[in-house]
């Protein structure tokens, strides 16, 4: 009889194992997150990372979203596709995620859309902006990816907008990264705005990822006498690329894409008339609440603005699925796609049911001088 107690006390604490291993499951909510936490992205990726923990631990803390605590899992895409796809396989195949948050990094969210569409996980960027982010290759929408951020045809549009229109830089010289999605994109569309109005492009030169001389670019560029240097590429290079631009005395306003940091001082201490379109900036009242509590939490002072959008993704995901009132892939999907005036704290977001990407989202205007990045203005193209 004793044996036979045994027996059955034991089955029970096994059940009781089992049962308690499923319903611990159920009650999450399993988000995934990619971010690039190692590779020349790091401090983005750390940022974007930290700033999504900020929102978890205050969804949680308020009760997690429709009753459940969020489960919010990284995943490192180290800077490039081949890992990034890997990591997103793991987050949905392995660890079950409902949804895939970012990147921040275009060519690494191209390639792990595919991976998301199969298993009908929704996926939404921080700031990948690559067209292809959210279409295909004959143009049409892909179900089951979006974005926060505007995308490489609006930010081309910007800066070249914000050139002809703002500052009456009408004669300019393109450098451009050929092997980067993001670059190339954005170049597309500077062109392009150029052409539309009346501007003139005097040289578009290229450089390969890895470069560090660009003196025998930069040296064409100069015998052109540009109006202005645009630079749609990673800040690294576009720091080593004003260095050497003042090294050989070509001292004209330089304008670039979302590509900023902080340490770009470190690279070009006497940065000047250097314009970045950015999707929010930390002089903005509106951020002053988020940018008090990462510093408090994270002991820096000037953190990357990656920070305050890891921060809104997690925000805007919580919104859509509370909206669905599941955490049913489709229904999650459908929620995003109807996502209407979702207040978060850099914007109200509206995302466009046609191409999954947010309605007229200002850009932010930042000139870099005197070690500083000073906030000028929001600014959308007027045509």
């Amino acid at each position: 009889m004793k044996k036979v107690l045994c027996i059955i006390m034991i089955l029970s604490m096994v059940l009781g194992l089992a049962t308690g291993c499923g319903a611990s499951k159920q009650e999450t909510i399993n988000v995934g997150y990619l971010v690039h936490i190692t590779g020349d992205s790091a401090l983005w990726g750390m940022a974007e990372k930290n700033g999504a923990q900020l929102a978890v631990d205050e969804i949680n803390k308020a009760g997690g979203i429709l009753g459940k605590p969020l489960n919010l899992q990284f995943y490192d895409g180290r800077g490039n596709s081949a890992d990034s796809v890997n990591a997103v396989k793991k987050g949905i195949e392995q660890d079950k995620m409902s949804v895939m948050l970012g990147s921040n990094l275009s060519g690494p969210t191209i390639a792990a859309g595919p991976i998301c569409a199969q298993n009908k996980v929704p996926q939404v960027a921080s700031f990948a902006t690559n067209l292809k982010v959210t279409t295909d290759d004959s143009g049409n929408t892909l179900p089951w990816s979006f974005r926060l951020c505007f995308t490489d045809p609006y930010q081309g549009k910007i800066i070249s907008h914000y050139a002809i229109e703002k500052l009456n830089l009408k004669k300019a010289c393109i450098l451009y990264d050929v092997t980067s999605d993001y670059s190339s994109g954005i170049c597309e569309y500077i062109e392009k705005g150029y052409s539309e109005l009346n501007g003139t492009i005097l040289a578009k030169l290229a450089f390969r990822g890895g470069d560090v001389d660009f003196r025998p670019q930069l040296s064409e560029i100069k015998a052109q006498n540009p109006e202005v240097l645009i630079l749609p590429n990673l800040y690294k290079e576009n720091a080593l690329i004003a260095k050497q631009a003042y090294d050989l005395g070509l001292e004209v306003p330089i304008i670039a894409g979302d590509s900023f940091s902080p340490s770009m001082f470190e690279i070009c201490p006497n940065l000047k008339q250097y314009y970045t379109v950015q999707h929010f900036s930390w002089d903005d009242p509106a951020l002053k609440e988020i940018k008090e509590k990462y510093t408090a939490a994270f002991k820096e002072d000037k953190p990357e603005l990656n920070a305050a959008m890891g921060y809104d993704m997690v925000y805007f995901i919580a919104d859509c699925i509370k909206q669905a009132n599941s955490t049913d892939g489709e229904a999650i999907r459908k929620a995003i796609e109807t996502a209407d005036k979702v207040k978060l704290t850099h914007a109200t977001i509206t995302i466009d049911p046609t191409s999954h990407n947010p309605l007229n989202k200002e850009g932010v205007i930042l000139l870099l001088e005197n070690g500083k990045d000073n906030f000028v203005e929001r600014f959308a193209p007027t045509k």
